[in-house]
């Protein structure tokens, strides 16, 4: 069988995309060659391929931050991992082929009972779930927190981990068969944006107190609407911009109520391979016992990269969704 990968020839939009035969990739010291079973697709794809997020080369990028599948072969040095081991990973760019090779300690073993797709679906979406609701901010049983995108892969994740924390959780989400998917999957409330804007209705869900925390992975269209909903001394964390990046923000912004701003993103919290580990432990953990589920909603052929991404930015994806070899 002949190897390939998806490529953007340059920064653009999804026609950018192409497939390209490759020799398959031999692994070097300390790396692992993977055969890819399962990809997931994430908004972080179309940033990569659009140059939203910047290119370290000028041509040829290899979008995609997250796969599963089963080792091939290791490079010298390698004894925690042996061909046959099933394994998934989420790593900057790369995922978009059929087998690539990836150092070692950036892979996860994957226990039994957790399906290749549902690994790719999940390892990027479901470390971002647990740092966002354990460090950028620690909810605590009795916090209420809203929820943007509570229909798409991380927010039908976070909407599942707030429930069993004990947390309220108010989504939103665009059309009633999203906001019927959120309300599923854990989520007290859930506002129609499409339906009117969300502020007030925050606010009467609140008793006018607004809320701890807002998870804010749409960006341009929100962040406005999403520091009015907070409390005094509330949380705004912006991990995403699907709508368009955020422009005008200042710190006079937080000043009316004394807020708390962040900006993070997962490969600074999984840099460390114990960090890793330890967090994807409780992934698997809470995919195991339950706590957790993944809907695989939509599946596109790796080859067809392009007309996957046109879902996603056109919204018309619920759920999760992968990408076959």
């Amino acid at each position: 069988m002949q190897d390939y990968t998806i490529v953007a020839c340059t920064p653009g939009g999804s026609d950018v995309l192409e497939r390209r035969e490759i020799a398959t990739p031999q692994p070097a010291a300390g790396e692992v060659r993977v055969r890819h079973k399962a990809i997931g697709l994430n908004f972080l794809d179309i940033y990569h391929r659009s140059g939203l997020y910047p290119w370290a080369e000028p041509r040829d990028l290899i979008p995609g931050s997250e796969a599963a599948g089963v080792v091939e072969a290791v490079g010298e040095g390698v004894t925690a991992l042996q061909p046959g081991d099933r394994v998934a990973y989420t790593h900057p760019l790369g995922a978009y082929a059929s087998a690539r090779v990836i150092p070692a300690d950036r892979l996860l073993k994957l226990p039994q009972g957790i399906s290749d797709e549902v690994a790719a679906g999940v390892i990027l979406k479901g470390l971002t779930a647990h740092y966002l609701i354990h460090d950028s901010y620690p909810v605590r049983g009795g916090d209420t927190v809203l929820v943007h995108a509570a229909a798409g892969g991380v927010g039908l994740l976070l909407g599942q981990w707030l429930k069993v924390k004990g947390a309220r959780a108010i989504g939103t989400a665009g059309g009633p068969e999203k906001v019927a998917l959120a309300r599923a999957h854990g989520y007290d409330a859930v506002i129609d944006y499409r339906a009117g804007d969300f502020v007030p209705q925050v606010m009467d869900l609140t008793g006018g107190q607004g809320v701890q925390a807002v998870y804010d992975s749409v960006g341009a269209d929100t962040w406005r609407g999403s520091l009015e909903c907070l409390r005094t001394h509330g949380t705004f964390v912006n991990f995403g911009q699907s709508s368009g990046s955020i422009d005008g923000f200042t710190f006079a912004d937080l000043a009316r109520k004394s807020l708390h701003a962040t900006r993070p993103t997962l490969f600074h919290f999984i840099a460390d391979p114990a960090e890793l580990k330890r967090r994807g432990k409780a992934l698997f953990a809470a995919l195991t016992d339950g706590t957790l589920t993944c809907d695989i909603r939509n599946r596109f052929p790796l080859a067809e990269a392009a007309r996957a991404h046109d879902a996603l930015e056109a919204r018309a994806t619920t759920g999760t969704t992968i990408l076959v070899p």
